[in-house]
């Protein structure tokens, strides 16, 4: 038991939590905030945290439920209810309207540091969600991407089948994290790292959410469309395994176009293409991230003997093509620039199911000879292994860890 003496006072940190229908889950949500703890199991204290509830549009009792629960948590709980307008009425109006306001709630302490996360409301957050993006966020991110695992009793009750093929997927997933670990590593963004962008869990700066004119207002993918956003702000975004949050992955949700949906549409659908837009062929994928690197070493005066004519040659570029987007103001720009002036780069092909045993056994053989090279080339810069990052399932929604589900191939 962790002892009372136990202070770790939070900074100034606001968490928003849109809420639609759901009086059943919001109490877990909130309760597993409010046992937050830090490394060593002490509590937290979160005097100084706001957790604002946006109760939009519901037509069951979750605002009541919500305030009801106010004199036992400890931090500051505040629940608005509104009537969105069809315009916002949808996943990234509800979650734009939720962060502006928890944004209002850190008043003017962008200067110092305070935090704005977001959350799911069917979600629960681990005892070390909240100091995970906190420690992440103070060793000099300007935002953090959590990550996700399934609610392994509702996993359960999926047909093994679908459970079978996401962790195929979440195990194929993880290699190309790897690869690009070794191939294209970011110092902003170490191994163990994963390549997921949740709305269960968010958290950046006040000032980051500022500079990048808050989240973006779309009806889905708004949490891929703001970590976009601040990659294309250069700012530092890193993917941090130990902010963990369980989420639903229960065939009936809220959102339209969500999780549920994308679920009943896989299962419908036996060859659908993978939930992550990232899984391409393993060849493909290698070839990517080293244009991404030599780009990198382009931009930074850095190329390696011959690095502008192999590239330049290997995409069907001219030297001068090449030479005019190297010098565009931005990485990010530069980059989409050389994808889309690249036929191979252009066109990304998803591994469908009938694809993904092939694909994870040529990824496999494709890693020992990065592992090699990046020993001999950079040993302090070699990836761990997977054991701190569990299952990969920061990848896939439904990946549960291996002891509980079938086992990856291989």
């Amino acid at each position: 038991m962790a002892s009372s003496r136990c202070r770790n006072p939070v900074p100034h940190a606001a968490i928003a939590i849109p809420a639609r229908n759901e009086a059943e889950r919001l109490p877990t949500c909130l309760r597993a905030l409010a046992m937050q703890r830090d490394l060593g199991g002490c509590p937290l204290e979160l005097e100084a945290v706001a957790v604002l509830v946006l109760v939009n549009n519901s037509s069951d009792e979750t605002a009541q439920v919500a305030r009801s629960l106010a004199a036992t948590l400890p931090f500051q709980l505040v629940v608005e209810e509104v009537t969105l307008p069809p315009a916002l009425a949808h996943a990234g109006g509800a979650r734009r309207t939720a962060m502006d306001r928890a944004a209002e709630l850190l008043g003017g302490a962008t200067a110092s540091g305070a935090a704005l996360l977001s959350t799911d409301a069917d979600g629960r957050a681990d005892p070390t969600w909240l100091v995970a993006n906190l420690a992440a966020l103070a060793a000099g991110a300007d935002a953090v991407a959590g990550a996700i695992e399934p609610d392994p009793a509702e996993a359960a009750c999926l047909p093994a089948m679908l459970r079978v093929r996401e962790a195929r997927e979440a195990h194929y997933a993880t290699l190309l994290d790897e690869m690009a670990a070794l191939v294209d590593p970011d110092p902003d963004d170490p191994w163990p790292r994963h390549a997921a962008h949740s709305g269960a869990s968010i958290a950046l700066t006040l000032d980051a959410y500022h500079r990048v004119g808050g989240l973006p207002v779309v009806p889905m993918g708004e949490d891929r469309a703001l970590f976009e956003a601040l990659i294309r702000a250069e700012m530092r975004v890193r993917h941090c395994p130990a902010a963990r949050v369980i989420v639903s992955c229960r065939l009936q949700g809220r959102a339209a176009g969500g999780m549920a949906d994308t679920l009943r549409r896989r299962l419908a659908e036996a060859d659908a293409a993978p939930l992550d837009a990232q899984l391409e062929p393993a060849l493909l994928a290698l070839l990517r991230l080293r244009c991404r690197r030599a780009l990198r070493r382009l931009r930074a005066g850095r190329p390696r003997p011959g690095d502008p004519i192999r590239l330049a040659l290997a995409l069907g570029l001219t030297p001068t093509s090449l030479s005019d987007i190297v010098r565009l103001p931005q990485f990010w720009q530069a980059w989409e620039q050389l994808q889309a002036r690249t036929r191979l780069l252009r066109r990304r092909h998803l591994v469908r199911g009938g694809e993904l045993a092939a694909e994870t056994r040529r990824a496999e053989a494709i890693l020992p000879a990065l592992r090699g090279a990046r020993a001999v080339l950079s040993p302090s810069r070699l990836p761990g292994r997977r054991e701190a990052d569990p299952g990969g399932s920061t990848r896939s929604a439904l990946a549960l860890p291996p002891a509980r589900m079938v086992p990856p191939p291989g």
